[in-house]
């Protein structure tokens, strides 16, 4: 007769800790065209299937209680891309923004961009504005989403170096009088605390110019997933290797 060892239970799932959330988490939405052109689809069904994916973890991360989320939607250097795919990625912002003008006093959010929106064709640019003037009157907002689009970290550092010197020309602050508090006035993210967990799907380890200076304390986090496939149980597992992260700042 043959005796076999009884397994062991499993141990139950780890589940996150309410109290340990970040307030601000930083996320590189990328893979889309991998995505794409692994399935032998265009590069632009790769954009829209990334769109859902945003729309769900937007949600998630409003349900869990995090105040803040911020997406790298659109860098200063994306320009390059085949024009195609550029328009592609131009539709579905606008498709976005008009379905958030109707949803974000009922959901409870709102939307603030981060970028030099100058060069974005002129109607789409006037619907960003509206958006976030909109978002920007909503009472009782539980979540804001901050999307980078024409974006770039060095490109957002030399506007607030411009910024804060014409400041200086014009008599309103004083050069030696410059710190960190002061010059983050001049950046995009004025006013928001910086991301405590930077997320990068896709496989690439690196942050292509993602908030340079917001994240320099950061907790970062990289996995293979493609955007596109990134999913609420991802971002929880993100979120639990978080959690078991001890934050120094530079301490002991």
């Amino acid at each position: 007769m043959a005796f076999f060892k009884r397994k062991k239970p499993s141990p139950p799932p780890e589940t996150l800790d309410p109290s340990r959330l970040p307030r601000h988490i930083g996320i590189i939405m990328d893979g889309n065209g991998r995505w794409a052109q692994k399935r032998g689809l265009p590069r632009t069904a790769g954009h829209a299937a990334g769109a859902e994916t945003f729309r769900t973890i937007a949600y998630h991360c409003r349900d869990l209680g995090i105040p803040y989320l911020t997406v790298y939607a659109f860098s200063t250097e994306n320009w390059k891309r085949p024009m195609e795919e550029v328009s592609a990625i131009m539709g579905l912002l606008r498709k976005y923004l008009l379905e958030a003008l109707e949803k974000m006093e009922r959901d409870g959010f709102r939307i603030v961009f981060f970028g030099d929106l100058t060069p974005v064709p002129p109607e789409l640019r006037e619907l960003c504005l509206e958006t976030q003037a909109a978002g920007a009157a909503v009472e009782g907002v539980r979540h804001q989403i901050n999307v980078c689009f024409n974006y770039g970290g060095r490109d957002e550092l030399l506007r607030a170096a411009r910024a804060w010197a014409a400041d200086c020309q014009a008599g309103r602050c004083l050069p030696e009088a410059l710190d960190e508090e002061t010059f983050s006035r001049y950046l995009d993210s004025r006013g928001l605390p910086d991301p405590d967990l930077v997320i990068r799907p896709s496989g690439e380890l690196r942050l292509s110019n993602f908030l340079t200076w917001q994240s320099a304390y950061a907790e970062l986090y990289f996995t293979d997933v493609l955007w596109p496939d990134f999913s609420p149980a991802v971002l929880d597992q993100a979120l639990l290797d978080y959690q078991h992260r001890a934050r120094r700042f530079g301490g002991i």
